[in-house]
């Protein structure tokens, strides 16, 4: 069975982290270890990944060899490849490794992945994504700058469109199903409009759900910080849910029971999987992969 695995941020960069190489380096193994439940059980895996703090610190790194050395800063299509390479590159180091230690054949490969989307999607008059870092004051570069609800400055916002098609996907699905794992779609891939990149940010959830529809997996799941989905999180009433139809997803979505920014887009991935041919979508933590009762499954 084929299913795609979609890491977290937590898999790269835990709180309180600076993101030295061994860091993420232990932090990626950690989470590669909790995979071996799923390999053991026959699952051939397709793993995708965020990237948004590496974009970030990207950008600062080109920004910073600009100002000191005169070297040119790269567009975020160009960080957004590099970032790809570089956690592609961690993930096979420790995959490697788990594999090996586990007893387990498999071998991985990664791909460069770019991203198509449309360039009249409704994203583009109104960028939502934050990226790079905090200023104190809204610079006067031309890019659009939102203050931070938490107070911590300003902050570069970019348009985060919907995926709607996906480089050498055919090659993705075949390989997997040979018995390669394969890493791809990273940090929701190098959005392309026309096969030109273009700078935004793509929900590295919902590109993996359309990974996952192309390459007729039958099962997504979906990597977090808690084991389960929650209505009334944190709040009275608080309620772990086991099992989410589309139709009950998409009433808590209308009433607010998801966090936008955390919870709401992974949902919205389980449904658009789920409703094009997808048998159902796991969300929950890592080290719940391999329970039979884990995480909170979406189905129809």
């Amino acid at each position: 069975m084929l299913a795609v695995v979609a890491f977290g941020g937590n898999a790269l960069l835990r709180s309180g982290q600076k993101g030295t190489f061994p860091e993420q380096l232990e932090n990626v193994e950690r989470t590669c270890e909790n995979l071996v439940p799923l390999l053991k059980q026959g699952y051939q895996i397709i793993i995708g990944h965020g990237n948004g703090p590496q974009v970030g610190n990207g950008l600062l790194r080109h920004a910073a060899g600009e100002a000191a050395y005169g070297l040119p800063a790269q567009p975020m299509d160009f960080c957004g490849a590099e970032t790809q390479g570089s956690i592609a590159y961690l993930i096979e180091t420790a995959l490697d490794r788990v594999l090996k230690r586990n007893g387990l054949s498999q071998k991985v490969v990664s791909l460069v992945t770019r991203v198509e989307v449309k360039a009249d999607d409704p994203a583009w008059s109104n960028p939502t994504k934050p990226v790079g870092p905090y200023y104190a004051e809204a610079p006067q570069d031309g890019a659009v700058y939102r203050e931070d609800p938490k107070g911590r400055g300003w902050r570069k916002v970019v348009p985060s469109p919907v995926p709607v098609g996906i480089a050498n996907v055919d090659l993705v699905g075949r390989l997997a199903r040979e018995g390669w794992i394969v890493v791809t779609v990273g940090g929701g891939g190098i959005p392309v409009v026309d096969g030109r990149g273009v700078e935004a940010v793509i929900d590295k959830d919902l590109a993996s759900a359309l990974c996952a529809v192309k390459t007729g997996a039958e099962a997504l799941f979906i990597l977090t910080d808690v084991p389960k989905v929650y209505i009334n999180f944190r709040r009275p009433g608080e309620q772990a849910l086991d099992v989410l139809t589309v139709a009950d997803a998409r009433r808590y979505l209308a009433e607010g029971q998801f966090a936008e920014g955390s919870m709401a887009p992974k949902v919205r991935a389980g449904i658009f999987f789920v409703e094009n041919g997808g048998k159902e979508c796991i969300i929950t933590e890592a080290g719940e992969l391999g329970n039979a009762s884990c995480g909170t499954r979406i189905i129809r």
